[in-house]
């Protein structure tokens, strides 16, 4: 099974080096897994060139059922270690920076007050990059915009507050609120979310087309072109909370918002420690998340094996 593992890290970080480092072992080692892996099967399942690593043909044939052999692998040793009771595993979750930055962090601290020998694995992408990691299996779920997440099953926890952001001597700063119509023409700092974009979804639904001046995949670097001046921009109130710079935020009318859920590929594909942890995320977020702008949802939790519970 570690010739899989291997396999698969491979894949995704497309280095032997790196997957080498990640897995602990040294480059020759992982070289020699693959190659040993290779000669069972009878044909190449990687190409390897100074640019990088990609599959074959037949590495593509053969990478979804080695993904899944990977995963029911992993579920049979959380269920090993979960009847031994060693409640160890590993969680690998694909999120939004402003998750990561102003929720996980205290969802993860509590987890691991109960389970402190699961491991965690986070990726930081957008709404194009996280469907595909949970599809391909590189995380065990992600937090999704439901938009975004076709095919997925979604567990819709929370819905959050857009607020238009502006450099603090914008004229319309002082305004208690702003109209997507009194933002059109100003230079606009849109998000690169991927499939779905709230902020353009909400200028189309009103008949307004914004000017875009800049494409950006980052929030904090959107909020540091707000603040020299450079344009304006419509973010969610989670990527505003703590955020080292100089801005001023302004609600829009209507309000725009959008929900926030939990995607995975299906129940059965979930390690045991993942559902462990969506099942704190649902008791906790409540908690974590309360505020004016950002609304927690009830939501049914995931089962879990009787000794488990």
């Amino acid at each position: 099974m570690v010739r899989y593992n291997a396999f698969c890290k491979i894949v995704e970080l497309g280095s032997f080096t790196k997957a080498a480092e990640e897995m602990g072992y040294t480059q020759a080692a992982v070289s020699q897994m693959i190659q040993s892996l290779e000669s069972d099967l009878g044909f190449t399942l990687l190409h390897r060139s100074r640019t990088g690593v990609r599959l074959t043909k037949e590495g593509e044939r053969l990478m979804p059922l080695i993904q899944k052999s990977v995963h029911l692998n992993r579920e049979i040793e959380d269920i090993a270690n979960e009847i031994r009771g060693l409640s160890v595993g590993e969680v690998k979750i694909g999120t939004f920076s402003s998750i990561s930055q102003n929720w996980l962090p205290r969802l993860i601290h509590k987890f691991e007050k109960t389970y402190p020998n699961v491991r965690f694995s986070v990726l930081t992408g957008d709404n194009k990059s996280i469907p595909e990691w949970i599809d391909n299996g590189t995380v065990d779920f992600g937090f999704l915009y439901p938009r975004a997440a076709s095919g997925l099953r979604v567990i819709n926890f929370a819905q959050e507050t857009f607020f238009a952001v502006l450099p603090e001597n914008h004229p319309l700063a002082e305004q208690t609120d702003i109209s997507l119509e009194m933002l059109e023409g100003e230079p606009f700092i849109v998000e690169e979310e991927g499939i779905a974009n709230t902020a353009l979804e909400a200028f189309e639904n009103a008949g307004l087309k914004p000017n875009i001046r800049y494409v950006m995949h980052d929030d904090y670097t959107i909020l540091s072109m707000v603040e020299e001046g450079l344009g304006v921009s419509i973010l969610p109130a989670a990527v505003l909370n703590r955020a080292p710079y100089s801005f001023k935020k302004v609600m829009t009318t209507p309000p725009i918002k959008r929900n926030i859920g939990i995607a995975y590929v299906s129940e059965d594909m979930l390690p045991i420690a993942a559902k462990k942890f969506i099942n704190l995320i649902l008791d906790n977020v409540p908690n974590i998340i309360k505020g004016k702008y950002t609304v927690a949802f009830k939501a049914e939790k995931l089962s879990l094996p009787d000794k488990s519970e």
